[in-house]
């Protein structure tokens, strides 16, 4: 079974691979042989206090035999996932897998959300994604070979009461996935979606920083398994959808939460 799982060969744009899942599916990957598009804002990562972490994942990239490159581009601004496909594209040649999986959220209560909260959001979370999508499916559909997963999440079924932005808009991405991936199926790209649960992330490290809460919000949060995942858990979901095991796999939702996402007796 090891050649459908293979990405030799392959060119792969991760976007938001500076860290947590993307990072993590960005060195997954490199083990099964893709080229790897290692998109990042270093604004973003400098705010985070991680300014160095895209050149960190590019090093362990190549560190483990595979080719990589730099893609630094603000999704805020417009046409700015157009900007990040057309520089990994000079980078590296035609893009055979694309990953979206950059986002942002606010936490904050439905009626305290500010305009400027929204427009942030739709910026990175939805006008980007479609940007990146006109660039990337012509170009796969000509080759008649194409792999795109767009990263969700479990709020898509069960919000969260502080994201509802967030959650709506990664519904609006579901339901983009869903429409373009019967269009596009007949030329072997195949669009999917992976919905992770809570997943300890960069993200949600200052929930970490108090042991107790942390027990608490993964009991409450991560049922039934009770606990959150690691990035790396998120990876075989990933390869599945990406590679050639995906021949017959269209207009999936992936919900990789553990039964999260089930109903609760």
């Amino acid at each position: 079974m090891s050649k459908w799982f293979s990405m030799k060969g392959r060119t792969a744009l991760v976007t938001g691979a500076s860290m947590s899942i993307g990072r993590s599916i960005a060195l997954g990957f490199a083990d099964h042989g893709a080229r790897v598009a290692i998109h990042y804002s270093a604004a973003a990562d400098a705010a985070a206090g991680l300014a160095e972490a895209a050149q960190s994942t590019a090093d362990e990239v190549r560190a483990r035999g595979a080719e990589a490159c730099l893609v630094d581009a603000d999704l805020l601004q417009e046409g700015g996932g157009r900007r990040a496909f057309d520089s990994a594209a000079a980078q590296l040649g035609a893009i055979d897998v694309l990953v979206v999986c950059a986002s942002i959220q606010f936490r904050t209560p439905f009626a305290a959300v500010t305009s400027a909260q929204i427009d942030r959001q739709v910026a990175i979370n939805f006008r980007a994604t479609v940007e990146l999508l006109q660039s990337a499916l012509p170009p796969m559909q000509e080759r008649r070979w194409g792999r795109v997963l767009t990263i969700g999440s479990i709020n898509q079924v069960r919000p969260e009461p502080d994201l509802a932005i967030y959650a709506a808009l990664k519904s609006a991405q579901q339901n983009l996935c869903f429409n373009l991936a019967r269009q596009y199926a007949p030329h072997n790209v195949m669009i999917n979606n992976l919905s992770p649960g809570l997943v300890a992330t960069e993200r949600n490290r200052w929930r970490r920083a108090d042991a107790e809460d942390w027990a608490r919000v993964q009991r409450a949060v991560a049922a039934p398994i009770g606990r959150a995942a690691e990035p790396d858990e998120m990876v075989g979901a990933a390869l599945l959808l990406c590679s050639e095991a995906a021949s017959y796999i269209a207009g999936v939702d992936l919900m990789v939460t553990a039964g999260a996402h089930l109903p609760r007796a």
